[in-house]
C-alpha cells in the first residue's frame, strides 16, 4: 500500500466552477506537490484531465514521474465512448493499472443496468490491455447494487475505488460500505468528515476535515482492506470548505494536505 495525492486533493487550487484562480494549481504543478510531500503517487481525475494535454505537455509530465519515482493513476467520469477509450488508451501509454470512473456525468445518469451494458461494450479491450476498469462508489448507487456490477463484469478485470464519504449520497456510511466492498477496491480514496447539526439545530451538515480530525476511522478502514487482502494506493482527497476569499481557501487546502499526509505517514509508511 502506497500514499498518493490526487487532483482531487487540491481542488481549490486546481479551480473549480465560479472559482477559478488566477494562476490555477497545472497537472505538472500537482505532481511538483508530491514530490514535496515526499508521496509517490498522484492521480489526475476529471478536474484536471490528462487528455486535455497537448503531446508535448504529457511527454515532460511522463518524463518527470519517472524522474521522481512517482506513480500516475487516472479518473475519468462519465461512460461515452470517447471518454471511456480514451482513458483507455492513456493509460496504456502511462502503464496505468486501472482507470477509475465516476458514472453519472452532466445529466446522463445510467441505471445500474444500462450502466453495467456499457462497460461490458468496452471491457474486452481493458482485458486485452491488462488495465482494470474501476467504478467509484459516488452518490447514487448503494454498495450492493455496485457489489452486483463488478461481480457481473468479473472481479479479475474490474473492480471498486472506494471513496469514504461518498456513499452517503445514497445514505450509506462508511460503516455500511467499507466491510461489503473492501473485497473488490483496487483503490482507495481517503477523505476523512465530520457531521453536525447546522445553525439552529434544524438539521444536519457533513463537511470535510484533515485526515486524522474527523470521524473517519482510518486505522479501521485500512484494517478491512488488508484482512481482504487488497493492497491498493490511498489516494489522500479533502473537502476543504469555502473560507473568507479563494486565496484563503486554497491556503486552508494546503495546510490540510501537509498535516493530512503527515497523519497517513503514521499509518501509511510505504
Amino acid at each position: 500500500m502506497r500514499l498518493g495525492i490526487g487532483s482531487y486533493t487540491y481542488a481549490w487550487a486546481i479551480g473549480v466552477p465560479g472559482h477559478m484562480p488566477e494562476r490555477p494549481l497545472s497537472a505538472l504543478g500537482l505532481l511538483e506537490r508530491a514530490r514535496a510531500l515526499g508521496v509517490g503517487v498522484v492521480q489526475y481525475c476529471d478536474n484536471l484531465p490528462l487528455l486535455e494535454l497537448d503531446a508535448a505537455e504529457l511527454e515532460e509530465l511522463i518524463a518527470r514521474a519517472g524522474e521522481y519515482g512517482v506513480e500516475i493513476e487516472l479518473g475519468a467520469r462519465g461512460l461515452s465512448g470517447d471518454n471511456v477509450l480514451g482513458h483507455l488508451a492513456l493509460a496504456r501509454r502511462l502503464k496505468a493499472k486501472f482507470v477509475r470512473f465516476v458514472v453519472d456525468k452532466d445529466g446522463d445518469e445510467p441505471s445500474p443496468e444500462e450502466a453495467l451494458a456499457r462497460i461490458q461494450q468496452f471491457l474486452p479491450e481493458f482485458i486485452e490491455a491488462g488495465v482494470l476498469f474501476a467504478i467509484e462508489n459516488h452518490d447514487r448507487f448503494p454498495a450492493s447494487v455496485l457489489q452486483w456490477m463488478i461481480e457481473a463484469l468479473g472481479d479479475r478485470h474490474s473492480g471498486i475505488c472506494l471513496d469514504t464519504v461518498n456513499s452517503m449520497g445514497a445514505l450509506e456510511t462508511p460503516r455500511d460500505v467499507v466491510p461489503s466492498l473492501a473485497p473488490y477496491t483496487v483503490n482507495l480514496h481517503v477523505k476523512d468528515f465530520r457531521i453536525g447539526r447546522i445553525p439552529g439545530m434544524m438539521g444536519f451538515e457533513v463537511t470535510g476535515c484533515a485526515a486524522g480530525q474527523g470521524m473517519l476511522d482510518i486505522p479501521w478502514v485500512l484494517d478491512h482492506l488488508r484482512g481482504a487482502g487488497r493492497d491498493v494506493n490511498a489516494i489522500l482527497e479533502l473537502w476543504t470548505p469555502a473560507a473568507g476569499s479563494l486565496e484563503a481557501t486554497i491556503a486552508q487546502e494546503h495546510r490540510w494536505a501537509e498535516s493530512s499526509v503527515a497523519y497517513m505517514r503514521t499509518l501509511i509508511p510505504d
